[in-house]
């Protein structure tokens, strides 16, 4: 008759508990991710007015500016408590466009394209009128796509990754300064 071994399980709860805190402290050391927050001033700054992001690249995807403008509106609204109004009175106000978006060769194999590189440049600005200050800055994202798409393909196949890239990029250099 064989008897079948059993191998006692010792995870405890302060096993896991362990786990949990060494890898947290790993990627908070290794700065994979860090445990930050929006930084506002709630008590200064109440306000926000969202310019909408015009499109001045050479080539034009007519669906970004609209997108873009209200994801990045959305995302302000559900992760701080700011206030949006369009005043031009508002405590911090956002405008930009788009200033370049361009698709280059990536990769080669064979003598053949194999990978191309949509690549998106924003030029962005914050007005602080609390502070009286403004910054420019620049966000850029490159998108690989397999050459054997046409660019409409790639543009709906990349849509989403598009938006939510450059909108936390914005949204982060702006809240939580990076």
């Amino acid at each position: 008759m064989n008897k079948a071994k059993q191998i006692p399980c010792n995870f405890s709860f302060v096993n896991i508990a362990i786990v949990i805190i060494t890898c947290s402290l790993f990627f908070t050391a290794c700065k994979i991710y860090s445990f930050r927050d929006v930084s506002i001033d709630y008590s200064k700054i109440k306000t926000i007015k969202i310019g909408f992001i015009e499109n001045r690249a050479r080539i034009v995807n007519p669906q970004l500016s609209p997108m873009l403008t209200d994801k990045l509106q959305q995302k302000i609204t559900n992760q701080t408590k700011l206030i949006r109004t369009n005043n031009d009175d508002a405590h911090l106000q956002i405008t930009g466009f788009i200033a370049d978006y361009s698709v280059s060769t990536s990769g080669v194999s064979a003598q053949q394209s194999a990978t191309n590189r949509l690549t998106v440049t924003l030029n962005m600005n914050l007005k602080n009128t609390v502070e009286n200050t403004s910054n420019d800055f620049t966000v850029t994202r490159s998108f690989d796509f397999s050459a054997n798409l046409s660019l409409d393909q790639a543009q709906a196949s990349l849509q989403e990754e598009i938006l939510r890239n450059l909108t936390d990029e914005i949204f982060n250099r702006i809240f939580s300064n990076w």
